[in-house]
């Protein structure tokens, strides 16, 4: 059975103020999936995986250094998001799903081995899940505001209030999302380039629902998958980097999970990112990669 999508016009992304990359596309059950690939001769290959409601946008000042640095950038839209294409019913939309299409992209499409993993957000809900099913193609992991829930915790109050935002409100405006979200000033150029995938309400089922498959109770459809996924992480011994901001309401903490649950974590270079909030791509994106940089040379 095909999947109902609406694909944004490419008129949509002319002149976007920092992003300027050559696009590149996939194709999973039918859906066309985007993703950014600077430098594919680079020596090491990092993969950046982006979150909710954003798109590869957030990661235009990692990017160049990365690729400065000799690696190869790829940054993929989520299906739902960016460039990708977007389903229009909220029931095509699944945790699965997004871990399968990653999945066949990176995997099927690009044959990506020995990754670098850099997760945030819904990235790390999907990079994680990827990397504890498949931990041969990922060589070390960067974690940075994210978590990877079971439901067995429940949610705390911050996403809790987001979760009922994204329901309620009527005009779903994802430059203001971003804009309350990080701790620098967004320029109406920058707001508009967020906004930028989504022409109008009909492209942001993904965009509205996904805080919905969050898994907060233990009966959550991707509940078991997630504690299955953690069983393997426990064992996960490939180097591990968390870098949370300090100004982050929702996964401000949940770094001490990782650092203490995975073994490749221990005695790596740990570090707070001063002044940023929840997309701390957007506040503090160059210096984060300079420390991703330095973690790959280290490792």
């Amino acid at each position: 059975m095909s999947i109902k999508a609406l694909r944004t016009p490419d008129s949509q992304f002319e002149n976007l103020d920092g992003y300027n990359f050559s696009p590149n596309y996939c194709e999973v059950d039918g859906l066309r999936m985007h993703y950014v690939d600077e430098n594919p001769e680079g020596a090491e290959t990092v993969v950046m995986l982006h979150g909710e409601p954003s798109w590869s946008y957030l990661y235009r000042k990692m990017i160049p250094v990365v690729t400065a640095a000799g690696h190869r950038a790829i940054a993929p839209d989520l299906i739902g998001f960016g460039k990708s294409d977007k389903p229009v019913n909220q029931d095509d939309y699944t945790y699965q799903r997004h871990v399968d299409w990653m999945k066949s992209c990176l995997f099927d499409h690009l044959n990506l081995t020995d990754m670098t993993l850099f997760v945030q957000d819904w990235g790390g809900l999907i990079g994680l899940r990827i990397a504890a099913e498949h931990p041969e193609k990922v060589k070390r992991i960067v974690i940075a505001n994210t978590f990877l829930p079971t439901g067995d915790q429940g949610a705390n109050e911050a996403f809790m209030q987001w979760q009922k935002l994204s329901q309620t409100i009527e005009i779903f405006d994802v430059g203001r999302i971003l804009r309350a979200a990080t701790e620098s000033t967004l320029s109406p150029e920058v707001m508009a380039a967020y906004n930028a995938p989504f022409p109008d309400e009909s492209y942001k089922a993904g965009a509205r629902i996904f805080p919905m498959l969050v898994p907060i109770t233990p009966d959550n459809p991707a509940a078991d998958a997630n504690r299955a996924a953690w069983k393997s992480l426990v064992s996960f011994d490939k180097p591990v980097l968390t870098l949370f901001s300090d100004k982050d309401p929702i996964m401000s903490g949940l770094d001490k999970i990782f650092q203490t649950r995975m073994p490749g974590a221990a005695g790596q270079p740990h570090d707070t990112i001063r002044d940023a909030g929840h997309f701390l791509q957007e506040d503090k994106g160059e210096e984060i990669a300079e420390k991703m940089n330095a973690f790959i040379a280290a490792t």
